[in-house]
């Protein structure tokens, strides 16, 4: 004996058989689309993927930045596949016609992810090198390694065993992967485009080599926190050197104690380190920091100014005079103002 079904259940299963039938057909014919797109072309389209954002919030993303135009059916081959679960977070690079299956692989294996990072100006290497590694997701071993490519060292004729200076302070995109070799190559390269070759002719003026001027610079960068205060800072240095003074830098000897104090004492003086202006004469072997084009500029084209001395006031400015007897008397005046001074 058979036995019915009652009408509204056939109907109901009818209903679900043939959505299902649909759901399939659909996958089948996205799958086949995904696979016939066309080549990646024009320029690159940066979309933002907030960190837990749902692959719904990715697809309407997309569909916004004018990557995908049927973001339901999209989140749909997506869960077809299997790969709309575990996206990566970020800001990504895209082409357009990347193709769907290009798109959810991206989104899935962080492919296409840019890493973005910002270098101030009167950033050391013990700075760089920490933040360059959390960008760059690399073994600090590597940045490290990056830091003293003997290739690079050629090119620029640094004397010193690390690329310490030349890394120019600006905001750098990395695409997902970039090894630190191309990622230090690459700011290295910024400095050299910041470099005017026309300074070359001003190197000869001053008989200094341009190593010379870049450590000159770091030192202004570190010292100066006025900006119309950089020329008058480096004048004070460039006339030290003419007459054979030590440069008595405080920022040198905070490099060469290899720690930062807020205020360098006699005993920080007495450090050995050919980074220490105190005890030598001369310029330190090479850069304590990454100069900005200001600083650069300064110590190409320091002011005509007589001045021998600097000492620093509580609000940032310095106080500048030409005789040790003057500095001294600056110095007390501060001391007495504010009850500090350096």
């Amino acid at each position: 004996m058979l036995m019915r079904l009652p009408r509204q259940s056939c109907f109901n299963m009818r209903c679900t058989w043939r959505a299902e039938a649909r759901r399939l057909a659909a996958g089948v014919l996205f799958m086949g689309l995904a696979a016939c797109a066309g080549s990646p072309h024009g320029p690159i389209v940066h979309v933002t993927i907030p960190p837990g954002a749902t692959f719904r919030v990715a697809a309407d993303s997309l569909h916004r930045a004018g990557l995908v135009e049927a973001p339901r059916l999209f989140r749909l081959y997506a869960q077809l596949t299997g790969r709309d679960r575990d996206i990566k977070a970020g800001t990504y690079g895209l082409q357009r016609d990347m193709g769907w299956s290009a798109l959810v692989q991206a989104l899935h294996e962080g492919q296409g992810l840019e890493r973005r990072l910002t270098i101030p100006e009167g950033w050391s290497l013990r700075e760089i090198v920490p933040a360059l590694t959390t960008a760059l997701g690399a073994p600090a071993e590597s940045v490290e390694a990056a830091m003293r490519d003997t290739s690079l060292l050629r090119e620029l004729d640094v004397p010193t065993p690390t690329l310490e200076g030349y890394l120019f302070p600006d905001t750098y995109v990395f695409a997902y992967g970039t090894a630190p070799r191309e990622a230090v190559r690459e700011m290295v390269h910024r400095f050299e485009q910041v470099w005017d070759p026309r300074w070359d002719d001003r190197l000869q003026q001053l008989a200094m080599s341009r190593n010379d001027v870049i450590t000159l610079a770091s030192i202004v960068e570190k010292e100066a926190r006025l900006p119309e205060e950089r020329p008058v800072i480096a004048a004070v240095y460039h006339n030290r050197l003419k007459a054979q003074m030590p440069l008595q830098a405080d920022p040198t000897v905070q490099y060469a104690l290899g720690e930062h104090h807020d205020r360098v004492t006699y005993r920080d003086l007495e450090v050995t380190s050919p980074y220490n202006t105190y005890r030598n004469k001369g310029l330190p072997p090479g850069p304590i920091a990454s100069p900005g084009r200001a600083s650069i500029e300064a110590a190409l084209f320091p002011a005509s100014v007589p001045y021998l001395y600097f000492v620093a006031d509580t609000d940032g400015h310095h106080e500048f005079r030409t005789t040790f007897k003057e500095h001294k008397a600056a110095k007390a005046e501060i001391r007495h103002e504010h009850g500090s001074g350096k």
